[in-house]
């Protein structure tokens, strides 16, 4: 019908206006114009499938791009002939619907039309989901651009589910994606999980659209994971609209704090950060805490300290936490909360017992730590985590990469044959970096150093059978603790005999009390809220390293005087900024990652390393070669490679 064309041209000339005034490109974008190469680059025959009309993003030549907006509402005069065809094809759509598939290209998740432009805006006028397409894929040129990247784990998606709904930008997304479906990325999913997804998203987009969505620099995809991992568990076939929308609305200052200028986080590097405005802790009136009205702050750990050096690191620190404000400060453990309901009740127990303060202290119970947050906005709640992104849930996490550099090079200075065995416990974030600093430093005193890594999380795992019996290796950076229910002297850094006897070098250590004492401290003096005052959005990381005291490196007392005094001048160096483990020139495993003089690595590639420095023999494991107690850490928190499974289907 006429009226209906009247109608939807009206709609592309407010875009065309609008695109103006915002200074874009009014029209359809077109392939050609920004690919002009494409026929020439390889293509895989995908076949005819429905795909979301809000994924095709142009047309394919140059000429056809001024026949409509930018959102493929028309604009050509409704006297012309391109009108009468427009209105005769929305009668058909009326009468019986469009049947016959439109041709087009897809890349890098976009579809461009070659075939069935006006197919497309007629779609979209009434509001359709998804139109049949034949689709040709072209595939793009291999490179290190993080896009191709996310863009290969896609299509690893695509194999096992034959889904093109779901777009996420983050990589390593639709690897967490398939594990919360109990899936991964390697074997097809069974068909009725394939529906559960592909019902749940649609679902959720429809409602995410609706409440303003698509003005987030987000994709709907982003969105919906974070839905998924915020409510674990959900089935959105069985909520209404009513019940979907009001979570969304309770964690829109999440997806907001994600979505904009790619959240970078706000990194405080040292305690004195967080006393930006001390003056105004009278002006403002901030409460005081007294031994009769104490701060009361709980810790909630997964696992029995006994049992873990990780908690039981942790358990010294709450200690000292305790002595240390000589009862203004309240300080309890929660320890064993290894499940979903056990992390509810634990935070209701915290809610109840007046908790103003909480530390949850493994990566993956950031989104329970955000759920809790969103439950008890009262509530100051910090994750144990380097990369994860919150605006409600602040994190913290020590340079241990510091004091790394320092032990490797004094393992460098003990080792009789240029060979150092390390031993990792997990490819999480962060620990790359760990590894990395120690080979740098060996390598910085001996040129010759080989860095033997093994990893006590996989399975099967025996690092002294490895290293020691099977390598021959005499020095070993071993776990950086003890395990209180272990009499082993193997950790940090130790050296052995024939005979067998372990000798202890040095150790890493984290002063987590004085972590915690820090940001206890800017509660107690008032200053913790000074950042929300201008940006209560942008998610902030506690990154302390040896400048500050958290972490630090102990010594043997037989250590020989020339040893203490080389990392004495060493660690110096590391407090002073003249010594560096991540400027200048970085050679990977495979490639150089920067050049002589280049500035230093930014917070961002160093808690995000996913390569090994040249001189480490050894790789980092995929998820599925570890044990199965740590996948949902790996999940949460792992390097970004490590949940993306070899091979794949690239069609």
């Amino acid at each position: 019908m006429r009226e209906d064309y009247e109608k939807a041209k009206k709609r592309g000339d407010k875009a065309v206006r609008r695109a103006e005034s915002d200074g874009r490109y009014p029209y359809l974008p077109s392939l050609q114009g920004f690919l002009p190469d494409f026929r020439k680059l390889p293509k895989v025959p995908v076949g005819v499938m429905e795909i979301p009309l809000r994924m095709i993003a142009g047309t394919v030549n140059d000429d056809r791009q001024n026949a409509f907006a930018w959102n493929f509402m028309p604009v050509f005069d409704v006297e012309s002939e391109f009108a009468q065809k427009w209105s005769n094809l929305y009668d058909a759509q009326e009468e019986e619907g469009i049947h016959d598939s439109i041709k087009c290209y897809e890349y890098l998740h976009r579809f461009y039309v070659e075939e069935g432009n006006k197919r497309v805006s007629v779609l979209n006028y009434v509001e359709a989901y998804s139109i049949a397409a034949d689709i040709q894929r072209i595939m793009p040129p291999r490179s290190d651009d993080p896009e191709i990247a996310v863009y290969d784990e896609f299509l690893r998606f695509f194999g096992v589910t034959k889904l093109y709904d779901v777009y996420l930008t983050e990589l390593g997304s639709y690897g967490r994606l398939a594990a919360l479906y109990h899936q991964n990325l390697t074997d097809p999913w069974p068909e009725d999980v394939v529906y559960q997804l592909r019902s749940d998203y649609r679902a959720f987009e429809k409602i995410y659209l609706h409440l303003g969505g698509d003005r987030l620099q987000m994709s709907a995809g982003d969105a919906f994971y974070m839905y998924l991992t915020l409510y674990p568990g959900s089935d959105l076939l069985l909520e209404s609209n009513a019940d979907i929308s009001h979570k969304i609305q309770k964690i829109w200052n999440e997806l907001v704090s994600r979505a904009f200028s790619n959240r970078e986080i706000a990194v405080v590097e040292d305690p004195k950060g967080t006393d930006q405005n001390p003056s105004e802790r009278v002006l403002f009136g901030f409460r005081n805490y007294s031994k009769e009205k104490p701060l009361r702050v709980a810790f909630i750990h997964t696992k029995e300290p006994g049992r873990s050096r990780w908690i039981y690191a942790h358990e010294l620190g709450i200690n000292e936490v305790n002595e240390k404000f000589g009862g203004t400060v309240e300080a309890i453990s929660l320890t064993g909360i290894d499940t979903d309901q056990k992390l509810e009740e634990a935070f209701e127990a915290a809610a109840a017992d007046l908790d103003e303060v909480v530390f949850t202290t493994s990566p993956d119970l950031m989104a329970a730590s955000v759920r809790a947050a969103i439950r008890y906005p009262k509530m100051k709640i910090l994750n144990c985590s380097v990369n994860l992104k919150s605006s409600a849930v602040r994190t913290y996490y020590p340079k241990m990469y510091e004091a790394k550099y320092l032990m490797g090079a004094l393992a460098a200075s003990y080792s009789p044959d240029h060979r150092i065995g390390y031993v990792a416990d997990y490819p999480l974030n962060g620990n790359i970096a760990g590894i990395n600093a120690f080979a740098i430093g060996a390598g910085t005193v001996d040129p010759q150093a080989k860095i033997y890594l093994t990893w006590t999380g996989k399975k099967g795992a025996d690092f002294e059978k490895e290293l020691e019996k099977d390598l021959g290796l005499y020095v070993i950076s071993g776990p950086d603790t003890i395990i209180p229910e272990s009499g082993s002297r193997k950790y940090g850094l130790y050296r052995t005999d024939d005979q067998g006897n372990v000798k202890g070098i040095a150790a890493p250590i984290t002063h987590w009390g004085r972590f915690y004492t820090a940001i206890i401290q800017s509660i107690l003096d008032g200053t913790y809220n000074e950042r929300e005052k201008t940006d209560k959005t942008q998610p902030l990381n506690y990154w302390f390293g040896i400048r500050t005291g958290a972490v630090d490196v102990i010594f043997s007392d037989e250590l020989p005087y020339y040893s203490r005094k080389m990392i004495r001048l060493l660690r110096q160096a590391v407090i002073d900024g003249t010594a560096d483990p991540f400027r200048g020139e970085l050679h990977s495993q495979t490639r150089q990652i920067s050049e002589e003089g280049a500035h230093t690595l930014s917070y961002e590639q160093i808690i995000g390393m996913d390569w090994l420095n040249d001189n480490i023999i050894g790789e980092i494991p995929r998820a599925s070669e570890m044990q199965d107690s740590i996948q949902k850490t790996l999940m949460t928190s792992g390097v970004a490679e490590v949940i993306v499974p070899d091979g794949g289907n690239n069609v």
